[in-house]
């Protein structure tokens, strides 16, 4: 894997020709769409039972409301759910009739108009220049300060943050299909700051158009990003609400924009993998909106239709803000173990602030692996958006979607596709993803521990007192090169992308290298030197998110544990 360093020009020089740009212009028509859309949804399936689904909604909105209050919820809010109340109970409830169903109809609306408004945002085109120059400043400021050591330099710097980018994959061909139709990145995602640094690498280094993206509206509580994420293009997601009203207009919203030929991102995880693994249960909500996007762009064009691609994206860092409350996280949901709760380290702003000053004076780079655009159903895509399957034959996606030579709307068809879809995304997460050494490093010491431990369950190994163990660096050394022939042969497969140290360092250069980029932010450094020159370990548990990146590939089954590495630590007294 080599770095590119290609800063391409812009794809669209005019922003009022971007896609998401005319989507805003056009936003009161949009709501209007998305109003119908779900309506005609639910209506449908719910005809018999539509009062019982406002009262389902009802109450759960009203749960919300009482037990997890935001300072961004609307004002009106309880005197919004009152007036819906009082008209369902006046109206509607144990009534049969034709009155009782236009209510329900009407409240239903309501609530629909009510949702849509909520989760559609704008693109105002002088608040993006200027979030763009300033964003792009402050962050090349904060590096040239870092990087020469010297508040001065914040004025006087000449360098770039993209220079601390590691681009991989086909840019060119990303480019070329956002004129063949609608290009969805699905990224992996680990870290609050994966939105920005990746927003930032598509529009000042890939050249790409604004993509419409979704924005937790908890972060609207704090006033400078409610505005600008207001006027940039993000639509707001509000995952305190799990009704099925919701839930169905924040997919029309998806389903549509997709259709009016939006490029979208989104994180098909859900959340931050708190494991630290590649992600490989995804959502299905987002995703299936792609495959009846695309079904409804070949059921209303004539001729060859417009077409959706997905482009997976691997985001690679050394070390994550967040790797110690996420790894608490996960072990507490999964071992049930009474685990003390931490603070989460990545949502204050002087957090995050304090960690990009800490990210940028280290030489770390974030290294961003661009996978091969695929079609809604998986198929690889050329340059020209054809798609072809796993032999070269060329397919036609509407053939997909006929049946009896008719292209029609089958949501079973299309919920088998989404899984599908969603397999294949995690598939190529692995073949995309990049090896650093910081992630071998950690890889291979985590698993030495559990070798010499191999009676303990995982909950009991990470128990132990790491104060209690050395990993002599030959040893290290030894189990690092062993794995590392395991990913020279998987990266030959093309089961695997490697950064450049680990195909040019010898195995103890690639140790060092691997223990300076690994958990530098951390207090509880994972892994550093001793003063003996051997390996030691503050917290076994952040090791173990570390470990967790390449724990799929099994590089510990290359491991000649009896012969080669006969005594892989020693146990101090």
């Amino acid at each position: 894997m080599s770095k590119d360093s290609n800063i391409y020009p812009r794809l669209i020089e005019h922003i009022e020709d971007w896609p998401i740009y005319r989507l805003s212009e056009d936003r009161e028509a949009f709501v209007r769409e998305i109003d119908e859309f779900t309506f005609h949804r639910l209506n449908v399936k719910h005809r018999r039972d539509l009062s019982d689904l406002l009262v389902k909604t009802l109450y759960q909105e009203r749960i919300r409301i009482k037990e997890s209050p935001w300072k961004v919820d609307p004002p009106n809010e309880r005197q919004f759910w009152n007036r819906i109340s009082k008209k369902l109970i006046k109206k509607s409830l144990d009534r049969d009739d034709e009155e009782a169903r236009k209510t329900n109809e009407e409240l239903l609306g309501r609530i629909i108009h009510r949702y849509s408004e909520e989760i559609v945002g704008t693109f105002q085109i002088p608040t993006f220049r200027f979030a763009q120059r300033f964003l792009t400043a402050f962050f090349n400021r904060i590096f040239n300060a870092v990087s020469l050591k010297s508040f001065r330099a914040l004025w006087r710097g000449r360098r770039n943050l993209f220079e601390r980018f590691t681009i991989t994959g086909d840019i060119e061909k990303v480019r070329s299909l956002l004129s063949q139709g609608t290009v969805i990145m699905v990224p992996t995602h680990s870290s609050n700051l994966d939105s920005i640094l990746v927003g930032y690498a598509m529009d000042q280094i890939m050249g790409l158009p604004s993509f419409s993206y979704g924005a937790g509206l908890n972060l609207y509580n704090f006033g400078p990003a409610a505005y600008f994420m207001n006027r940039l293009g993000a639509y707001r997601v509000d995952r305190r609400k799990k009704n099925e009203v919701y839930l169905e207009t924040l997919k029309a919203m998806s389903n549509l924009s997709i259709q009016r030929g939006v490029n979208s991102l989104f994180f098909p995880g859900g959340t931050r993998s708190r494991s630290g693994e590649l992600e490989k249960d995804l959502k299905m909500g987002l995703l299936g909106t792609c495959v009846e996007a695309q079904r409804a762009m070949c059921q209303h064009h004539k001729g060859t239709p417009q077409k959706v691609f997905i482009v997976p994206m691997v985001i690679c860092y050394n070390f994550v803000l967040e790797a110690p409350f996420l790894i608490e996280q996960h072990l507490r949901s999964t071992g049930k173990e009474n685990y003390i709760f931490l603070k989460d380290e990545g949502k204050s702003v002087r957090s995050i602030i304090r960690f990009i000053w800490r990210f940028f004076s280290t030489r770390s780079d974030i290294t961003l692996s661009v996978g091969q655009p695929m079609d809604v159903l998986g198929n690889f895509v050329d340059n020209q958006g054809r798609s072809f399957d796993r032999y070269g034959n060329e397919l036609k996606i509407e053939d997909y979607f006929r049946t009896k030579n008719r292209i029609n709307e089958d949501r079973q068809r299309e919920s088998e596709y989404t899984k599908l879809l969603a397999e294949r995304i995690a598939e190529r997460y692995q073949v995309e993803n990049v090896a650093l050494s910081s992630h071998l490093v950690a890889n291979a010491v985590f698993q030495m521990l559990l070798h010499d431990n191999h009676k303990l369950d995982l909950f009991g190994v990470l128990r132990l007192p790491p104060d209690d163990y050395v990993f002599p660096f030959k040893s290290v050394e030894g189990v690092v090169e062993q794995m590392r022939r395991r990913l020279l042969e998987l990266e030959e497969y093309g089961k695997i992308r490697l950064a450049p140290e680990i195909s040019t360092l010898s195995a103890a250069e690639l140790v060092r290298n691997g223990l300076e980029n690994l958990g530098i932010y951390h207090t509880e450094k994972p892994l550093m030197l001793n003063k003996d020159g051997d390996i030691i370990s503050s917290n076994f548990r952040v090791l173990y998110f570390y470990h967790n990146r390449l724990s799929s590939y099994h590089l510990e089954r290359s491991v000649n544990w009896k012969n080669e590495v006969s005594e892989l630590m020693k146990v101090e007294d």
